[in-house]
């Protein structure tokens, strides 16, 4: 987990007014009773590398009748999914995510007068997501789904397995940063710092990192394919603190 510092001081201005005895280091600070204060904020930002990733399998099939269509799908995925389950993964890493079958139109030429269009077959979609940890093997997971019979891959969601660590990490490195702004205030002053009187903090969300499979990897002939590269990245987390600190 790479960690940055990043203290901001956000307006922070500081000054004594004319028959008052409050000191802020923020225009618009309010008073808490008749205590000086100095209000600071901070940033706080952690960088962790993805650890776990879901790739996103599809099977299409067409048939002549919706029976046709979803049989010969069930075939295909069980292949596929048979396929996965022989390269490793586990069975509770695998969930049907997505499945549909419909009816599919031959429409009538443009501006014709023939009947309204018939059903001249039907397709059926089956997606399933396959949750794995070991990212190294990700190109060779896609590529054993592909020879089995997927003829789709919507892409890959990289996430972290334990986004509370992150968040908390962001939090603690954006409050010490305010604290660093309110000591650096504080000692320009003159004053030293009291306790804390106030704080509020927000953290983002840690958010999945998508990244397509090229689509020549996912339209090719998955027998003679070359393994399918795929790199996971980072993802950053940002944090941000205000604190209000008594004046001693």
């Amino acid at each position: 987990m790479n960690r940055r510092m990043l203290p901001v001081a956000m307006g922070l201005i500081a000054w004594i007014s004319s028959g008052s005895d409050t000191l802020s280091a923020q225009v618009g600070t309010p008073v808490i009773g008749d205590q000086r204060t100095i209000r600071a904020s901070g940033v706080g930002e952690v960088t962790v590398q993805s650890d776990m990733a879901t790739i996103q399998f599809a099977v299409e099939t067409t048939g002549t009748t919706a029976q046709e269509a979803a049989g010969a799908n069930a075939d295909l995925m069980d292949a596929v999914i048979g396929a996965l389950r022989g390269a490793g993964v586990g069975e509770d890493q695998i969930e049907t995510s997505q499945y549909s079958l419909f009816p599919e139109y031959a429409r009538p030429p443009r501006g014709s007068d023939a009947d309204p269009p018939v059903i001249r077959g039907y397709r059926a979609s089956n997606q399933v997501a396959i949750e794995s940890t070991d990212l190294e093997g990700l190109g060779e997971l896609i590529d054993v789904g592909l020879a089995a019979g997927a003829n789709r891959v919507n892409g890959v969601m990289f996430d972290v397995i334990d986004p509370a660590a992150s968040k908390s990490a962001a939090l603690s490195d954006a409050v010490a940063n305010a604290r660093a702004s309110a000591e650096t205030i504080a000692s320009a002053l003159g004053v030293q710092l009291g306790e804390v009187l106030d704080a509020s903090t927000n953290a983002d969300p840690v958010r999945p990192v998508f990244r397509a499979v090229a689509a020549e990897a996912m339209e090719m002939d998955a027998a003679a394919a070359a393994l399918t590269p795929i790199e996971p990245g980072e993802q950053t987390v940002s944090a941000v603190a205000s604190v209000v600190f008594a004046i001693q």
